[in-house]
């Protein structure tokens, strides 16, 4: 049998064995359970405080949040590392982003008191979080955990 991908139904959450690469390659697929159309979230998505509910509660999937702000330098440094993950683990896990001074109620609910904050959600709730820079294989190796979980 051919390599296959585990794609995640961003509708309803079913997995798909999808050929390796082929929505990468631009091909489409269908959700085997409820027939939606399959995609990949090749790049974080942008959440608010009002979109947080429908975007990262409501998700299927696990998601990687990554709480930042513009000012914060940190924040600059694992960006394209988040930007990666969100490629690397599409189909897998939704990764988002949250500005933190723009949805201050969002970073409240979750107690963020420093920034870069990235945490992994299940259902919408934390089930690991990470403060500070980190390296790329101890995000993934803790998403990896929470994802399993």
């Amino acid at each position: 049998m051919s390599d296959v991908d585990i794609v995640r139904c961003g509708a309803c959450g079913a997995g798909n064995r999808v050929p390796a690469g082929a929505l990468r390659a631009g091909r489409r697929a269908i959700c085997g359970r409820c027939k939606e159309p399959l995609t990949l979230e090749a790049t974080p998505v942008v959440v608010t405080d009002a979109s947080f509910a429908g975007d990262v509660e409501a998700s299927p999937i696990p998601v990687l949040l990554d709480l930042w702000a513009a000012w914060c330098g940190p924040c600059r440094m694992i960006a394209p590392m988040v930007e990666e993950l969100a490629s690397e683990l599409a189909g897998r896990v939704r990764v988002a982003k949250l500005n933190v001074d723009e949805n201050p109620a969002t970073a409240a609910r979750f107690g963020v008191r420093s920034i870069p904050t990235l945490l992994a959600l299940a259902g919408g709730r934390e089930v690991d979080r990470l403060v500070g820079v980190q390296p790329k294989g101890e995000i993934l190796r803790r998403l990896e955990r929470a994802i399993a979980a």
